[in-house]
């Protein structure tokens, strides 16, 4: 089949790539999101898509908007037989679905209709769901909620950050797109309806919602982290300073008589840094003060003024 591929970050390269080798379908064309700010100075870039797509030779579509007229018109104008979606990071409307005739087939990264929406990873992580997967559905308007060709199912792991979790869903979901595709192309795979329960929401995580709330119990404080890293990374107020904060470890209080630590509490051990929670307190893993290289607690602590310091 024609393919016009829709995609932006990292996590779509893995489909992009296997559907560029793909001996059945010819990608013809790559929609992406427009060039945007990177690096430290912020001077725009193109996406990881896009770079992707210009290293094979293929047209890159740059729509400040996809919905107008005029980029209707110049869809239609490749004749693609399918558009396939990983991570595009904007909304479809009719005009633009009804292009191609088999539709625009998304892979998203959950079991829908478990976890729609623009953070599922993370959102499975925070809830400490055990299973997630991947799903290949036609795109309707209403947000991921359109009919099912295919699924997979990878477990999560104790350990797992959401960078961890998505690089494995994006390794296997480029194999699942690729055999909707081709049983799209057979005639030999039909969509299925959604269950009409079970749904749940992932929102996009903004910086703010990554805060972490030393009032939670251990195992939320625990996930929550993993769940924001390595985006937007996971962060607490000490003092003045802003601290960005890498995966923890729940731990127990330490030495055998020692005072409990209350929610944000500090105490520093010879070899680690622990903070209290709303249970029991987590030892801090990474560290990464404001202007600094990331580093062990430890490390950070011997150099921090951290004398009856509050996580906020």
């Amino acid at each position: 089949m024609r393919l016009v591929f829709a995609g932006t970050p990292a996590p779509a390269l893995p489909a992009l790539r296997r559907l560029i080798a793909s001996p059945r379908h010819q990608v013809v064309a790559v929609l992406t999101r427009p060039d945007a700010a990177a690096g430290r100075r912020g001077k725009p870039a193109p996406s990881p898509v896009a770079l992707l797509a210009e290293e094979h030779g293929i047209p890159v579509l740059k729509p400040a908007t996809p919905n107008t007229g005029e980029f209707v018109a110049e869809l239609a104008a490749l004749e693609p037989d399918c558009c396939p979606v990983v991570a595009y990071g904007a909304l479809l409307r009719d005009e633009l679905l009804a292009v191609p005739a088999h539709g625009w087939v998304n892979l998203h990264f959950s079991l829908l209709p478990a976890w729609r929406g623009a953070a599922p990873v993370q959102a499975a992580i925070a809830a400490g769901d055990e299973v997630t997967g991947a799903t290949t559905f036609r795109i309707e308007p209403a947000l991921d909620s359109g009919p099912v060709y295919g699924v997979l199912t990878e477990t999560i792991r104790a350990t797992d950050t959401a960078g961890d979790l998505l690089e494995r869903l994006a390794e296997a979901g480029a194999g699942l797109l690729e055999a909707t595709l081709d049983g799209i192309a057979d005639g030999q795979l039909t969509a299925a309806p959604q269950p009409a329960d079970g749904h749940s929401y992932a929102p996009k995580i903004t910086v703010e919602a990554a805060r972490v709330r030393w009032s939670d119990p251990a195992l939320a404080v625990d996930r929550r982290i993993r769940a924001v890293t390595p985006n937007p990374g996971a962060w607490t107020m000490i003092g003045e300073q802003r601290v960005k904060l890498g995966p923890v470890t729940p731990a127990d209080a330490g030495s055998s008589g020692a005072e409990p630590l209350a929610p944000g509490q500090i105490r520093v051990e010879r070899k680690r840094v622990l903070v209290g929670t709303g249970s029991d307190p987590v030892a801090l893993g990474v560290v990464q003060p404001p202007g600094k290289k990331a580093m062990n607690a430890a490390d950070w602590a011997r150099g921090a003024r951290l004398d009856e310091a509050v996580a906020q």
